[in-house]
């Protein structure tokens, strides 16, 4: 059985590019346009690991992040931040409100691999 990904990230181009990619990693991929998007599809169907780009509509990234790290069902899902802010600041932001990493726009392929593997790495499969 091949990871869940929830892919988080309201630019369709860059969505379905990260969609593709990942698909062809082998990782199952769910996607989602914006926060409560994204916060209705965990709590219907835990993924491995979210991808979760931090300037969403409807409910950002920062609140989505925060609310996860809330419910207790979900709380233990590894969460990788992306972002076009490359500031550190931004990193220990992202990190403040409960992600586990911080990835950069534009996103490097192989090491946003290196971070899911490294965030999933001894957690058991959702469900």
């Amino acid at each position: 059985m091949s990871e869940i990904v929830l892919l988080v990230e309201d630019n369709e181009l860059n969505r379905d590019m990260l969609k593709r990619r990942l698909s062809r990693a082998g990782f199952e991929v769910v996607t989602a346009g914006d926060g409560q998007q994204a916060l209705d599809k965990l709590r219907a169907a835990p993924a491995n690991v979210v991808l979760l780009d931090m300037n969403l509509p409807i409910k950002d990234g920062w609140t989505t992040c925060s609310e996860i790290r809330q419910d207790p069902a979900l709380s233990d899902t590894p969460i990788i931040a992306l972002t076009a802010h490359a500031m550190n600041e931004d990193r220990e932001k992202a990190m403040a409100v409960g992600c586990d990493d911080y990835a950069t726009k534009p996103i490097d392929f192989p090491d946003l691999l290196e971070k899911i593997a490294s965030v999933c790495r001894g957690r058991s499969k959702p469900g």
